[in-house]
């Protein structure tokens, strides 16, 4: 009777145990939609874009921007056209930590090796994959067409981001 017991208590453990680690393994953050026409391809989930080239970020769930303008950190709808930058071609780094921009020094230095890396990343509006399909406009005219590429695929390029570590894949 007792071995019974410890059987039936051991199994049920065991039955709580893998469930819990089975809704784990399931929980997965995706937000392929919500990211941007000029976000690279790779990632299925990513908070911020960060900008070597120009030393500034972009939120994707705020859709803002996060720019130094003097010694203050400015939230905007678009970057000051004194940046001249192009967003589709600039280099971009996905960046999943907290308010990023609290620590500049720290993307600065590990991050700055991708300055000057225009059109050296493939981007969601020119991917062939089709998970990005309703987003780049190729595969439904009602989501976002007006932004496609026209059937231009980016054949040949091998262009992933470059996270932190901390994103998911």
């Amino acid at each position: 009777m007792k071995k019974g017991l410890f059987f039936l208590v051991m199994f049920f453990s065991l039955g709580v145990f893998s469930a819990r680690t089975a809704s784990a393994q399931v929980n997965i953050n995706v937000n392929i939609g919500s990211q941007p026409i000029w976000g690279p391809v790779g990632y299925d989930y990513a908070n911020y874009y960060y900008f070597p080239d120009i030393d500034a970020y972009y939120s994707i769930p705020q859709r803002q921007y996060v720019y130094l303008h003097g010694n203050k950190w400015v939230f905007a709808n678009a970057l000051p056209a004194s940046y001249h930058y192009d967003v589709y071609r600039g280099y971009k780094v996905v960046v999943n930590d907290r308010d990023p921009w609290t620590r500049p020094d720290y993307y600065r230095g590990k991050y700055g090796k991708y300055k000057n890396h225009y059109g050296k990343q493939v981007i969601i509006r020119d991917s062939d994959d089709p998970k990005y399909y309703k987003v780049n406009g190729k595969g439904n005219k009602g989501n976002n067409g007006n932004h496609g590429n026209n059937g231009k695929g980016n054949k040949g390029k091998n262009g992933k981001g470059h996270g932190n570590g901390h994103g998911h894949r």
